[in-house]
């Protein structure tokens, strides 16, 4: 299944030009059930490629603008009577898909933010006391644009932002990389030529596969010692939480998986902890006027030493 992964991705490679990274994380995130934060301006792609994403994995695909006036019904659902049959009925939001992209999810009100936050922990939603299953495999992709200014913003709090597995910045395409992206699109949308290539049960399957690849002790424990460092970092008052632990070992066990390893090696956990643990940080008002909290990482991960594996496998 590996094989057809790569495949998946090479196509996509060649609809999202010049996202490569971004799309193997993509991959990394479903199979570690996570869930995304995408930081882009305006007419990156990110709908295409949540899009072509879907499309390939032939699984359902739900978009979701996020306004101010969005309410967290229009998300869920909601119960309403029925004069016909005279009856009360469920309609579900769109949550009930497999991979939602929340457009601008810094647009809408905390009220209507914190509608997701029990799906994407449990993966299931609570409307008038019924619980509702959302079924597998489900990836919320999320965006917000990086220079948008505070008027008419919410910025997600910290218990948001700590259920999304990563947060990736999507950069510009490089001049010839942008050149490529006009000629693919001079005749056609490439997204129109995808064919479904996965199935939703083989990648339920390979989300249990990952649960079996090794983290030896020494990987945990230098996990562990960059963990503690978020935390006790003289320019952080919030460091990564157990949550984020988790999630960064299963993360690491999905990114060793699709390069066809059974064991995960410190250099995972090096090349992962930038999407995964920047956004879990939060600086003193010191610290944040001359950095940011990626560069504090950096600092971090420059600081603790990596292990050196004591056995091949």
């Amino acid at each position: 299944m590996i094989e057809k992964v790569n495949r998946a991705k090479e196509i996509l490679n060649q609809v999202i030009i010049g996202q490569e990274k971004v799309v193997h994380l993509i991959f990394v995130s479903l199979l570690a059930k996570g869930h995304i934060l995408l930081e882009s301006t305006p007419g990156s792609g990110k709908t295409k490629l949540a899009k072509s994403f879907s499309k390939i994995s032939n699984v359902d695909f739900k978009r979701v603008q996020f306004t101010p006036d969005v309410l967290p019904s229009d998300i869920t659902g909601i119960q309403f009577f029925n004069p016909k049959s005279q009856s009360f009925e469920m309609r579900i939001g769109p949550i009930q898909t497999n991979v939602l992209l929340v457009d601008e999810i810094n647009r809408a009100t905390p009220r209507t933010q914190s509608s997701l936050l029990e799906v994407m922990e449990e993966q299931q939603t609570t409307i008038e006391g019924e619980t509702i299953h959302i079924n597998s495999p489900f990836l919320v992709i999320a965006t917000q644009n990086p220079i948008e200014s505070n008027q008419g913003t919410f910025p997600l709090p910290e218990a948001q932002l700590d259920r999304f597995l990563m947060k990736i910045p999507l950069q510009y395409p490089t001049a010839n990389q942008e050149k490529s992206i006009l000629s693919t699109n001079q005749l056609n949308d490439p997204i129109d030529n995808i064919q479904p290539l996965l199935q939703a049960e083989e990648i339920i399957k390979m989300q249990r596969e990952i649960m079996h690849v090794e983290v030896s002790d020494v990987v945990k424990d230098y996990l562990l010692e960059i963990i503690q460092e978020t935390r006790t970092h003289p320019d952080s008052i919030l460091g990564a939480s157990t949550r984020g632990a988790l999630a960064f070992m299963r993360a690491a066990q999905a990114h060793a998986y699709l390069q066809a390893r059974n064991f995960v090696n410190p250099q995972d956990i090096k090349e992962l902890a930038p999407y995964i643990l920047s956004h879990r940080m939060m600086l003193t008002l010191e610290g944040s006027i001359k950095k940011s909290s990626q560069d504090v990482l950096y600092e971090i991960l420059g600081q603790v030493n990596v292990p050196v594996e004591l056995e091949s496998h």
